[in-house]
């Protein structure tokens, strides 16, 4: 990557304007226009992905049911989760999607190191785990070669609407979330120790220059 992405904190926001407003970004971007990473919560929603099953939709109750353009199955997103939106041109970066994918997860493996917290990876299930517990969630769209939807990592939220799905279609999967693991505590707080983290995943800082950033980042939690 070259030029720094626009950083935008957008705070608690609905999800389905904001997605509508992804579509429009990727659709109308050119060239030369620069990548952005938002930064955000949304309101309790369960999104399915575009091929998911709706048997893994056990209990919904009454959070809405949005059906989406990512991939994945279902999942839920609600306040004191962090939702990150990198809306970036592959293409022009010469990514592929599944590199974009692993760099996703090495930010939040990187995030999770710093607080002392050993996570991992799955080949064979998109995320970053602890301890056979899901901390973060991934699925993307690319068109036009350009990414949209992301990352959601669990902060300090209530986790029991996980319980009415099947979490990424796999029946019994348990949450954990960076509070009870000794990470940030505030989705603000989050988004700033995890910034650093996902800029030099994705190319656009120096090693050395996203480590003293980390560090900077971390004296100010």
């Amino acid at each position: 990557m070259s030029l720094a992405p626009v950083i935008r904190r957008l705070g608690l926001i609905e999800y389905e304007p904001t997605w509508r407003a992804m579509q429009r970004f990727t659709e109308e971007r050119g060239a030369s226009t620069p990548d952005e990473i938002w930064f955000l919560e949304h309101p309790p929603v369960f999104t399915l992905g575009v091929n998911a099953s709706r048997a893994h939709l056990l209990a919904p109750g009454d959070i809405p049911v949005v059906q989406v353009d990512r991939g994945g199955e279902v999942t839920y997103h609600g306040p004191g989760q962090l939702v990150v939106y990198p809306l970036v041109d592959l293409k022009r970066a010469g990514v592929a999607i599944r590199d974009f994918v692993t760099a996703l997860e090495r930010a939040v493996v990187d995030l999770a190191a710093q607080f002392g917290i050993r996570a991992e990876t799955r080949r064979s299930a998109p995320g970053v785990y602890v301890d056979g517990r899901k901390l973060a969630s991934l699925g993307v769209r690319v068109r036009r070669g350009g990414s949209y939807h992301g990352l959601a990592v669990n902060v300090a939220l209530d986790l029991a609407p996980f319980r009415r799905i099947n979490p990424c279609g796999y029946q019994g999967l348990e949450m954990t979330q960076l509070i009870e693991l000794g990470g940030p505590r505030t989705v603000s707080a989050c988004a700033r120790a995890l910034e650093p983290h996902l800029l030099r995943a994705l190319g656009y800082l120096p090693t050395a220059q996203a480590g003293a950033r980390a560090a900077a980042q971390a004296s100010a939690l």
